[in-house]
């Protein structure tokens, strides 16, 4: 579905899975700065929308996901994952309940199989499934919203595309399933024990391995923040291979240009790849940004810091 936003002066349309929506209306480090200060608003309107009604809804989500659902306050918003029998990440929905229903957006082209899952799980539970994303969009400013499709043009005024929406998202290290993850992927691996998981709820599909990996403190891969040498007019496309002395240590996900950071793009990276490593990708020197500070530095600080680490780097 093609947003109505697109007719607003300035607007660039995005392509691939987030097509739909604009990449910006003309102006991107303006409108993320704008975003960044809450004085603008995003349109996610490409996401799809799933409403799950019925009262047993919050009992029953809280047995096929991975997160405390049974006391979920009405308009609270939070984060869930449907996993594999392994443990693998096959949904990831941001969701909030009304009192009434369950609404989730999820990532652009998983609906029907979430819907389909949700289906041959409902057995004799008084709940009700539906797509519900031919009615209802999504908009950001500051949190999520959900309002009626039909009401889009009158309810926005200003604007910033999802370019600035991503690299506020890659700034704070907070993935996209099936951009910044594989089939692969755990939550252990990319920060989603903090966001989706909660540790000390029931038994559900896949928590066997979660439950392992964090009592033994070592996932496989982690989940880390690059900054990368911007003086290639290009960034590097998702799923570029991410190499350490011509070696393959991890894939890109996604990249973007941050208005104080520069170019920057999340990677899911073997554990043992050290910070300050000298990684390539596609060519482009590329360097993790540590996991933590021990004092908190300013954003223009910080960048300034790697960029002028960047500049002693090999070329790949």
């Amino acid at each position: 579905m093609t947003s109505p936003l697109l007719s607003r002066p300035g607007a660039v349309a995005t392509d691939g899975v987030d097509a739909g929506v604009a990449a910006h209306y003309g102006d991107p480090y303006r409108e993320q700065r704008q975003l960044a200060a809450g004085a603008a608003t995003v349109d996610l309107s490409h996401r799809p929308v799933v409403r799950i009604s019925g009262p047993d809804r919050l009992t029953w989500l809280h047995s096929l996901t991975t997160q405390h659902l049974t006391d979920l306050e009405p308009g609270l918003w939070t984060q869930a994952l449907v996993l594999s029998p392994k443990g693998h990440v096959e949904h990831h929905l941001q969701l909030v309940d009304d009192g009434e229903a369950v609404w989730a957006h999820v990532e652009p082209g998983t609906a029907d199989a979430l819907v389909t899952f949700l289906d041959r799980m409902r057995f004799l539970t008084r709940v009700e499934v539906e797509d519900v994303s031919a009615d209802w969009a999504v908009l950001h400013d500051g949190s999520d919203r959900l309002v009626p499709r039909a009401s889009l043009d009158q309810l926005v005024d200003e604007l910033a595309g999802l370019w600035a929406y991503e690299a506020l998202r890659v700034a704070a290290r907070r993935p996209r399933l099936g951009v910044d993850t594989d089939h692969r992927t755990i939550p252990n691996e990319v920060g989603w024990l903090t966001r989706a998981v909660h540790l000390d709820k029931g038994c559900y599909r896949g928590q066997e391995t979660v439950a392992r990996v964090h009592n033994l403190g070592r996932p496989p891969r982690r989940l880390a923040l690059l900054h990368l040498d911007g003086s290639d007019s290009e960034l590097p496309a998702p799923g570029t291979p991410v190499l350490l002395d011509e070696r393959e240590v991890g894939r890109l996900g996604t990249a973007a240009r941050h208005h104080e950071l520069g170019p920057i793009a999340l990677t899911l990276v073997k554990r043992q790849v050290p910070d300050g490593a000298a990684l390539v990708a596609d060519g482009v020197a590329a360097q993790i940004d540590p996991a933590a500070d021990e004092e908190p530095v300013s954003a223009a600080r910080q960048a300034a810091a790697v960029r002028s680490s960047l500049l002693r780097m090999p070329r790949g």
